[in-house]
C-alpha cells in the first residue's frame, strides 16, 4: 500500500469535491438502483404570480423525503405551508408513497409539523445555542402514524 497524505481544508476545492461526488454515486450506483429516485415540487403564488412559498422533496418507492418548505414571511399563519405540504403529500401518495419524512431544526418548524401530524422519531442535541435537530416522519394513504 503506498504512502497516503490526508489534508483537511476549510472550503471544499471544487476539483476535490467534484471527484468525490463522482466517486460517491459510481459506488452508490452500483449498490442500489438510485437512478429510480424522483424529484418533485409544490409551490404557491399569489395572484400576481409572485412565489410565495413552496416544497422541494424527493420519492424512491414508498417513501418521501421532504427536504425544504418554506413561505414568505409576510404570508406565514395563513394556513399556506399548510396548503403546500398537503399538496406535497397528496402528489407522494398519488406516486404510491405511503412514508413522508424530513428534518427540522428546533427554532424551524417543529410544532407546525407535529401539527401536520408528524412525529418525531429522533432528536440530535449537541448543536450551538442548544439548537436540536429533530428527524419526524408521517405515515400517509390511511396508514397509522408513525411511532
Amino acid at each position: 500500500m503506498p504512502t497516503v497524505k490526508v489534508t483537511a481544508y476549510d472550503e471544499c476545492p471544487p476539483e476535490e469535491s467534484a471527484l468525490l461526488d463522482k466517486g460517491l454515486g459510481q459506488f452508490n450506483d452500483s449498490a442500489a438502483p438510485l437512478q429510480e429516485v424522483q424529484s418533485f415540487s409544490c409551490f404557491a403564488k399569489a395572484e400576481s404570480g409572485q412565489l410565495i412559498g413552496g416544497a422541494v422533496g424527493r420519492r424512491w418507492g414508498q417513501c418521501c423525503e421532504l427536504q425544504q418548505l418554506w413561505v414568505e414571511a409576510s404570508y406565514r399563519r395563513h394556513g399556506i405551508g399548510a396548503d403546500i405540504v398537503i399538496a406535497f403529500e397528496a402528489h407522494a401518495s398519488k406516486h404510491g408513497c405511503n412514508l413522508i419524512y424530513l428534518e427540522t431544526f428546533s427554532f424551524q418548524a417543529l410544532e407546525f409539523y407535529k401539527t401536520m401530524g408528524y412525529k418525531v422519531e429522533h432528536e440530535r442535541s449537541g448543536f450551538p445555542h442548544n439548537i436540536v435537530k429533530y428527524q419526524m416522519a408521517k405515515h400517509i394513504n390511511n396508514q397509522e402514524t408513525a411511532a
